[in-house]
Parts: C-alpha cells; sequence; structure tokens
C-alpha cells in the first residue's frame, strides 16, 4: 500500500471503531436525539470529510453529477432523517469499497511495471580507454558502451567485442536466453547473463527499442475501447437520470396520495419520510462505480498480460478489433520466413563470370540494409570501398541502380529487366531470383533462398482455430516462391510479385469483401509494409527485426517477431471482452433489480450497500483476471 492508502486504512478502523463504540452507548444509554446526531458525525466525518468536500468542489465547478454527489445527498439526507447508524455506514463501507479498488488498480499497475521493468539506470560509457557510468540520454550514435554481466543493455546497438548470453524475457516473454557474439544487433532492454560485451550504439536512447515500448504501454491507455467509450457516455447520462429518479421518487408519490386523498395533511410527514428514506436507498444503489472502475481496469490487465508476454499492444480499441478479426494478411519476407537470405547460385551470362557477377550485385547493393542486399554482400565475403559506387538509385519494388566503378549496374527483380529493356533468360530456380545487367547487358542471375520460420505453420493453423476465416500472403516475390510458401504453411491465398502500391490495393479489395463487424489485420516488418499496415483495421508489426516505421505504423508490435503470438493475442483479447461483457451485465442486473426493490421499499440501506460496495468489489476482483490470461485458454 502506498501512504494515501494507508491513511484510508487506519481511518477506516477509526472510524468503524468508533462508530460500533458509539452504537452500543446509544443502545445502553437513552440519550437525546441531538446528541446521538453529534455522537454519529464523529465517525461519519473521519470516514467521509474527503467525499464531501469533493461533491462540494463538484457543485462549484458545475459538475455535480458523479459518485461523490450521490454518496454525499445519501447520507445527509440519512441523517437528516435520523437514521445515522445507516448514514454512517453507507459511507464507511463505500470507502472500503473505493479501498480495495484503489489496492487493486495499483497492483496491476505494479504487476505491469514489474514485467515492464526494463527502462536502464544508468550506460558505462567507454571513452579513452576509461569506463563513465553516464545517464543513457547523454550517449551520443556510435558511442561505445560497456554491458556487464547482469546489466541490462542501455541502448540499441552491435557488439564490436565480447560474446554474451542475452536475457530477453522483459521484450518478448520468452525464457530461453540468445546468444550474441561480435557482429549481432542487440536490443536495448536486454539482460547480459555471462559475458562482458562492447556495444557500438545505432541509435540515441530516446529513439531506443526500450524507449518505444514505455511509450507505446504508457500511452495505450488514451486509446479507449468502444466498451470503455459506451461507460464514459453511460455514465453521463446515467447519473443526471437516477439523480432526478430519486428526486420524483420522494416527491411524486407522497404529493399523489395527498391529492387523491389516501393520506391527509397530519399524516404527511411520516409518509413523506418513508419516500424520501426510498429514495436515498435508489441513490446509494444507482452509484455506477462498478462499471465505471472495473470495464478500464479490464482492459488495463488485458494489455498488462499481453505485454508480458512479448505482445504490446497500442490501445485497448485494437485489443478490442482483434477479438472481431476474421481476416489476417501477412508480408513474407521477415514475417513468415526468417528474412535470413542466403546465396544459394550464381549463373553468370555468356563474358561473365560467377566472381564479377556477385562483385557487381554486392557493390550495387552497399547501400542497402534489406535483407537480400545483406546476403549479397555477406557471399561477397570482401571489404566494399564505398569510393566506388555512386549515384545510387532505390527502385521500389524493382531493386537498385548504380554507378560501379564507371558501370550502370542494376540488380533486381524480373520487372527491372523489363523497364529497362533487357533481354533476360528465365531462371527456373526456386528462391529469389536477384537479375544483374552492366551497361544495359545482362550479366546474369543470382539465386537467394529465404527459410519458413518454425512457427510459421502452427501460427496458421492457430489462427484458424480461433476463427480466423481467411490468410492472405502478399509478396514482392516471384510467383514460384510465393507459391511454394504458401503451399508449405496452408495459407488460403497468396499474391506474388506485388509493388508497396499494388499491397494496398489487395488490402483494400479484402476489406470490401468483409461484413458486419468483421475485421482485417496486417502482419508485416519492412518499411514497405508501413502504408499496408495504416490501412488494416489491426496493423501488427514484428518488432525484434521490424523497421522503425513498421513499427510506428502497426497498432501492435511482436517484439519476438513470433507470428505465433498473433493468435495468443486474439486468445487475451476475447477473454478480455468476455470479463468486460461479465462485468456489465452483472452490475447493470444487481442494480437493476435492487432499484426496483428500493423503489418499492423492499430494501433498505443494507441491500444498497451491497448493491453498491459489493458489486464493485466483485467487478474489480473478475476485471483482475485479465492479467492472468494463459495460451491454453
Amino acid at each position: 500500500m502506498n501512504q494515501k492508502q494507508k491513511r484510508t486504512l487506519y481511518r477506516i478502523i477509526i472510524s468503524f471503531t468508533a462508530l460500533v463504540v458509539i452504537t452500543l452507548i446509544c443502545r445502553l444509554v437513552d440519550l437525546p436525539v441531538l446528541v446521538q446526531a453529534i455522537l454519529y458525525l464523529i465517525p461519519y466525518l473521519i470516514i467521509g470529510y474527503d467525499i464531501l468536500r469533493k461533491a462540494w468542489k463538484g457543485i462549484r465547478n458545475h459538475q455535480v453529477f458523479d459518485e461523490n454527489f450521490l454518496m454525499a445527498v445519501a447520507t445527509v439526507g440519512a441523517f437528516l432523517l435520523g437514521e445515522y447508524t445507516e448514514g454512517s455506514a453507507v459511507m464507511l463501507f463505500y470507502q472500503i469499497g473505493e479501498l480495495f479498488q484503489s489496492v487493486a488498480v495499483g497492483k496491476s499497475r505494479q504487476n505491469i511495471a514489474a514485467l515492464m521493468d526494463i527502462r536502464p539506470d544508468y550506460a558505462n560509457l567507454f571513452v579513452d580507454g576509461e569506463i563513465r557510468k553516464v545517464d543513457p540520454d547523454d550517449v551520443e550514435i556510435g558511442s561505445v558502451i560497456v554491458v556487464n554481466p547482469g546489466e541490462k543493455i542501455p541502448i540499441d546497438g552491435t557488439v564490436i567485442e565480447g560474446r554474451t548470453s542475452l536475457d530477453t524475457s522483459a521484450l518478448t516473454g520468452e525464457s530461453v536466453p540468445r546468444e550474441a557474439a561480435e557482429g549481432d544487433q542487440v536490443i536495448s532492454g536486454c539482460i547480459s547473463m555471462t559475458g562482458v560485451i562492447q556495444v557500438r550504439t545505432s541509435r540515441e536512447f530516446g529513439e531506443s527499442t526500450v524507449s518505444k515500448i514505455l511509450d507505446l504501454v504508457e500511452n495505450s491507455s488514451m486509446k479507449k475501447a468502444r466498451a470503455e467509450n459506451f461507460i464514459t457516455r453511460f455514465a453521463r447520462y446515467y447519473t443526471p437520470a437516477v439523480c432526478y429518479g430519486a428526486l420524483a421518487l420522494a416527491v411524486l408519490p407522497p404529493l399523489f396520495l395527498l391529492l387523491t386523498g389516501t393520506v391527509g395533511w397530519s399524516q404527511l410527514w411520516p409518509v413523506w419520510s418513508d419516500w424520501i428514506t426510498r429514495a436515498l436507498t435508489f441513490l446509494v444503489i444507482s452509484c455506477p462505480c462498478a462499471l465505471v472502475i472495473s470495464i478500464p481496469l479490464s482492459f488495463f490487465g488485458g494489455i498488462g498480460c499481453a505485454s508480458s508476454k512479448g505482445i504490446l499492444v497500442k490501445g485497448s480499441n485494437y485489443l478490442e478489433a482483434l477479438a472481431d478479426t476474421k481476416y489476417v494478411v501477412f508480408d513474407k519476407t521477415g514475417t513468415l520466413t526468417k528474412g535470413v537470405f542466403e546465396v544459394t547460385g550464381i549463373y553468370p551470362a555468356q563474358g561473365f563470370d560467377e566472381a564479377g557477377l556477385l562483385k557487381a550485385a554486392a557493390y550495387a547493393e552497399s547501400a542497402s540494409g534489406h535483407p537480400i542486399s545483406l546476403s549479397l554482400q555477406k557471399a561477397y565475403g570482401e571489404k566494399i570501398e564505398l569510393s566506388r559506387v555512386k549515384e545510387i538509385e532505390e527502385l521500389a519494388g524493382h531493386g537498385v541502380k548504380a554507378n560501379v566503378d564507371g558501370k550502370t549496374v542494376l540488380a533486381g527483380n524480373a520487372k527491372l529487366m523489363d523497364a529497362e529493356q533487357i533481354t533476360y533468360p528465365s531462371s527456373g530456380q526456386e528462391g529469389t531470383v536477384v537479375y544483374v545487367a552492366a551497361d544495359s547487358c545482362y550479366a546474369g542471375c543470382i539465386v537467394i533462398s529465404d527459410v519458413i520460420k518454425p512457427t510459421a505453420q502452427k501460427a496458421i493453423q492457430a489462427l484458424k482455430n480461433c476463427g480466423v476465416k481467411r490468410t492472405v500472403m502478399l509478396t514482392g516475390d516471384s510467383k514460384a516462391v510465393a507459391q511454394k510458401v504458401a503451399d508449405e504453411l496452408g495459407l488460403d491465398e497468396e499474391r506474388s510479385e506485388l509493388l508497396p502500391a499494388d499491397k494496398v490495393a489487395e488490402v483494400e479489395r479484402l476489406l470490401a469483401q468483409k461484413s458486419g463487424k468483421e475485421r482485417l489485420a496486417f502482419v508485416g516488418d519492412g518499411i514497405n509494409d508501413a502504408p499496408v499496415l495504416s490501412r488494416a483495421d489491426v496493423g501488427i508489426a514484428m518488432g525484434a527485426l521490424g523497421s522503425d516505421a513498421a513499427i510506428e505504423a502497426a497498432d501492435i508490435v511482436l517484439m519476438d517477431d513470433d507470428p505465433a503470438k498473433i493468435a495468443l493475442a486474439m486468445k487475451i483479447s476475447v477473454k478480455t471482452l468476455r470479463i468486460v461483457r461479465q462485468n456489465i451485465v452483472f452490475a447493470l442486473a444487481v442494480k437493476a433489480v435492487c432499484l426496483v426493490l428500493g423503489a418499492l421499499g423492499m430494501a433498505g440501506m443494507w441491500l444498497a450497500i451491497f448493491a453498491d460496495v459489493g458489486v464493485m468489489v466483485l467487478a474489480v476482483l473478475n476485471a483482475t483476471r485479465a492479467l492472468r490470461i494463459r495460451a491454453d485458454e
């Protein structure tokens, strides 16, 4: 408990003790009514002074109708009618419910904070042979930092010396360590377990993975689900309605009985007093705390549960949309496949040799960070002299064009050859084919193969088990490669040889096929996927290897690039919404029954306390279940 919660607990204990003692005294000693009222005011004010202050502040600020106003009117009214015990007890139990709710919400936040405790406190900056402990914000791009065993990697970068095992559980939810050695990229938030490594930073701390994750989690509550927006609108109209309803209940029935001659003026006060008591009970029962508190808490718990499993959801509206997702569209490279390409064949044209062909392709692709380009550079194996490469031009969906040693070199797919009117033979090879031309003369082709992720097939089957109607793959790769991957994974549909604009058009086509509340999710990782991620109902990006643009455009980020996590995210979404609906139905049903009983005089203040505090406690307990959703649920 924090200090505020402890103070509230002390007030509850003191107020409860005083109430019991005063009740016993009043039962044993025949005290004047005024003395009893003054005595009962002691526990009432101890426990309720802050509620009265908030209610008064709301009236002054013209924001009258809230739960503080309802409690203030109900309890003050009870005192004016001589129901001192009930008035004090209502305020006492209301504060007990508020304390319970505060502790539950705090516990939820602590659980999420513990799961996402990835912000590093410092960085070991290596300067002039010395190590200085500095704030991560002060480390510039290109600096060298040292990470010792047990320390968090503070900033993204590349290992330049050393080897270690990395604990990535805070980011990905996976307990299996990952090995990192010289040349490997590492991301902030991971913990070095076994060795000392030196890392050359590739980003500033504010742009690093850990900062972006923390920002996503902190801002997730800004984007509300329909259920949350419904409760906000509901409370805005509901509270004034019940206040006016209570006023009508207190005034109209006695007035009707008086006008019809059922009661006379001499009998009016006892009858009126009874209806005022019913109206006050009506007010206590009607307090919407259970809904206002438990619904956001349920979504907060669901987002926290997803975060603990390496699934970052940017808002409860996206978590809600996942439950209605019936179409899932995938990019291929880096999403369903590892994105780790290897050169598996070199086929030079007449007049060229393998070494020259590979060298020309590697130099032309030297400025690109695309997996295909990196595989060409890796296969070449020698240091690339950048001074020999000029006028590099990226041709989206086609390849690259560059001036290498004074020659115009083209490296890309068949569309590039067609666009440049270069004659080339069909390769007939399975895999990604990079065609190369020099000075408008066909030089040969290089075949590169990708590897399907081990969990990809399982991911597709899990999605179908979750009720997904159609799984589709969109790729810029060749028809043969796309068909092979689609058949192996059991995808319903594939579209190949697509430009970024073509992918958007395909998503538009699929969006037009939806019906009703159905949603479409797109899963990708590259810069060219950003427009499609934004266009889909739910954009899902691969966070470990994905580009910054893709992660920024996405609504959900998978931190370990595992497509199987999509089905898990859908299960978390469905379970969270089930809890939300349970709370809405339960709270409204109990309150509706109790409101009718209260209006008919069949329910007193004690039932009103259960209808308010009891329902709120049960709803909050149910909401906290969202924090503990298992994959097999």
